[in-house]
């Protein structure tokens, strides 16, 4: 198949480009292992890799890659945790000293919850199911009659992800020590920027 193929083109240039010019990068990521400062957790949607919008170096960031950057809420019960894992794994394995959560414009996501509020059957078997994280922010959005509720529920689904970040005790304790700091950003596809939110004024801002 083509596709894949490309992959592999693309892997020989790496070798033969990149990892050349960074091999004493990697060879010391081999021998010592990995600790990077910065953990993202990021949409897994193919046009926001924060690799290259970040343009980070291998070894400085640790991602997590998910349906709409979102973060569940702290719990034990049952199902299966990998959020949660890789969030334990990069704060109390790693000592990751920053959380950025980063969103971005035309989340498919986003699009499916707001489409979950309409009547009518849907298709989405785990979509919905995980966008329920979202829910009651998805419901002030269009309560409010956003202009824009698109962009309006992107922006405040990364407040609902730091909010529920806050709520693993660990990350907690760590923040108030001043050991963690955790950051809200959104990526604009069309226009190639980065805004950041000021936590004090819940506003978004370019970079």
């Amino acid at each position: 198949m083509p596709e894949f193929k490309a992959l592999i083109e693309g892997y020989k240039r790496f070798r033969a480009d990149a990892y050349r010019e960074q091999k004493a990068r990697y060879d010391e990521l081999a021998s010592d292992g990995q600790s990077p400062p910065v953990m993202v957790i990021s949409c897994c949607d193919s046009r926001v890799d924060p690799a290259t919008i970040f343009d980070t170096v291998p070894g400085q960031v640790f991602a997590l890659r998910n349906v709409a950057n979102l973060v569940p809420p702290f719990e034990t019960g049952g199902g299966l945790h990998g959020a949660s894992a890789a969030i334990e794994f990069g704060v109390l394995g790693l000592g990751v000293k920053h959380i950025v959560v980063m969103g971005h414009g035309q989340c498919g996501g986003i699009k499916a919850a707001l489409a979950d509020a309409k009547p009518g059957p849907s298709n989405n078997i785990f979509i919905d199911s995980w966008m329920g994280i979202v829910r009651d922010a998805r419901d002030a959005v269009l309560t409010c009659h956003h202009a824009d509720p698109q962009r309006a529920l992107e922006w405040e689904a990364i407040k609902v992800s730091l909010a529920n970040l806050r709520t693993f005790p660990f990350i907690a304790e760590r923040e108030a020590a001043g050991e963690l700091k955790l950051h809200g950003s959104w990526f604009a596809i069309s226009e190639g920027s980065l805004y950041v939110l000021d936590e004090d004024s819940g506003s978004f801002s370019a970079a």
